[in-house]
């Protein structure tokens, strides 16, 4: 999700598109979010694994 995130930052950004550039600024706080829930080992949507 953050690879996507900085995907739509880097597009949005190229083609001067506001809401794109949104849209991955979102996508980059939602995981990093998960990202730090789920190195803390908290179980992120009812799993503790992602296989």
């Amino acid at each position: 999700m953050i690879v996507l995130g900085l995907i739509l930052l880097l597009i949005g950004w190229l083609a001067n598109l506001n809401w794109l550039w949104v849209l991955g600024i979102i996508l980059l706080v939602i995981g990093a979010i998960l990202w730090i829930l789920g190195s803390t080992g908290r179980a992120v949507g009812g799993r503790r694994h992602w296989y």
